[in-house]
């Protein structure tokens, strides 16, 4: 199971680059939080759309989750096998471009049946952007620094939370729902043009000397044998999936916590989550690259290690914060803010450890040319499970638990899924330690 490479790539591949590495992944963190951007506008522009169309919650369930995650997920494995053979750096930037151009349209539909084919059209853009970006990165970066790199790939998410609620919501109350589409794409076509004409494309394998020489030979039935084969890569898959389902089941439903169980409007709970937590969890995920780094310079296995500790710590700070019972809260300007809020700050630092040392290690498990269609095997579980079952079932337990606990159902729907996903993430991050260390491919981490 263990591939070994030689960790003497040539001075010149590996200092080849320089200052446009990092400059290539801002671009990429640029394209990320665009994308994080479009996908999650639909949040906060559920209801004013809702009422514009006359149609049931369960179909704008439909609309926001379920549909985007079937054709993301589904699409992402064969544009991560393309990606794995092709110009990573082009393949991005086309797909970029898009699905701004689909966002933009979603501002110009005439009914809910358009609106649909135009959030399709988002998905399938958005499903050849974060496999190959994620391969481009380790291609930039060597294991040694890859955990700080995903570090700030991954801030965005909480870039494109913390705008997409805050600037999307502002344009949808003063233009209109149409407009924050309009407006919100625009970017994404700056981002596309900046990243083809002037990002770089990495050598593929440029860490791990020779590592690119099966890429044109090696089926996709070989890769599915060889991740099934791998008890590290299923093990964090797993985890991967618990991660999800409380990532999208609590992203989806906390708003409307914060306003049955604190009473907050929704504007101030959009302004809770995109604010606050959105600080909270990009500091969180630059903190877990860095620690991610530091810590496996003694022991590799730290690259899995952070992650459990992560979850160790959410544990507590989750369950703080959906069972403080209301009452004591600070006034911000015009704002009510909940004391529970400061246990969702703390929270939000270390819900996110999982996200850079995860794809971290997903990049040390392969070899470089299977490193796309590597993260999007993992994606399409974790998408599938989150996206499409998470919120969906958070609901359903909800709904199963007035009788109980009436008005506060959601309340313990939310901490029963924040205690038993981050717990079960302790158990199958723990698992993947001792083969993480056996399995890993990447030289000198």
């Amino acid at each position: 199971m263990k591939t070994t490479t030689p960790s003497n790539a040539p001075a010149t591949a590996r200092a080849a680059y320089g200052w446009r590495s990092h400059y290539t992944l801002v671009l990429l963190l640029f394209v990320y939080t665009m994308s994080f951007i479009d996908r999650q506008i639909m949040g906060i522009l559920m209801q004013p759309i809702k009422q514009e169309f006359q149609v049931s919650d369960t179909a704008m369930g439909v609309l926001g989750g379920l549909t985007f995650a079937l054709f993301y997920s589904v699409l992402a494995i064969p544009f991560g096998r393309y990606a794995d053979r092709a110009n990573r750096r082009n393949f991005v930037a086309y797909c970029c471009a898009a699905w701004s151009g689909m966002t933009a349209l979603c501002g110009m539909v005439t009914g809910y049946w358009t609106l649909a084919l135009a959030r399709v059209g988002v998905a399938i853009g958005e499903a050849g952007g974060t496999a190959p970006s994620l391969s481009m990165v380790a291609d930039h970066y060597p294991p040694q620094q890859r955990g700080r790199a995903m570090g700030v790939y991954w801030l965005g998410p909480q870039l494109g939370i913390l705008f997409g609620l805050t600037l999307g919501g502002w344009i949808a109350q003063h233009h209109g729902w149409r407009a924050a589409f309009v407006w919100m794409a625009i970017p994404g076509v700056v981002a596309a043009v900046l990243l083809r004409f002037s990002g770089v494309e990495p050598a593929r394998g440029r860490w791990e000397a020779g590592a690119d020489a099966a890429a044109s030979v090696e089926s996709l039935g070989t890769l599915v044998r060889h991740l099934r084969a791998s008890r590290a890569f299923v093990r964090i898959t797993l985890a991967g999936l618990m991660m999800g389902f409380a990532g999208y089941g609590i992203g989806i439903w906390t708003p409307a916590f914060l306003v049955r169980s604190h009473g907050m409007t929704l504007q101030g709970a959009g302004a809770v989550m995109g604010l606050l937590g959105g600080v909270a969890a990009a500091v969180g995920a630059l903190a877990s690259g860095w620690l991610c780094d530091r810590l496996a310079r003694r022991d590799a296995r730290w690259r899995v290690g952070v992650p459990l500790l992560g979850c160790v710590l959410s544990v507590p700070t989750g369950l703080a914060f959906y069972l403080m019972p209301a009452g004591e809260v600070w006034h911000v300007g015009s704002m009510v803010v909940p004391h529970a809020v400061g246990w969702y700050v703390l929270f939000g630092l270390t819900a996110v450890w999982w996200t850079a040392p995860v794809y971290t290690v997903l990049a040390d498990l392969v070899a470089p040319h299977r490193r796309a269609t590597t993260v999007a095997f993992f994606n399409l579980g974790m998408t599938m499970v989150g996206g499409g079952l998470g919120p969906l079932l958070v609901g359903f337990l909800s709904d199963s638990l007035v009788p109980y606990f009436g008005a506060e159902s959601l309340r313990y729907a939310l901490a029963f899924t924040t205690g038993s996903c981050y717990a079960l993430g302790v158990l199958f991050f723990f698992l993947a330690m001792q083969a993480y260390a056996r399995e890993r491919v990447a030289p000198g981490a």
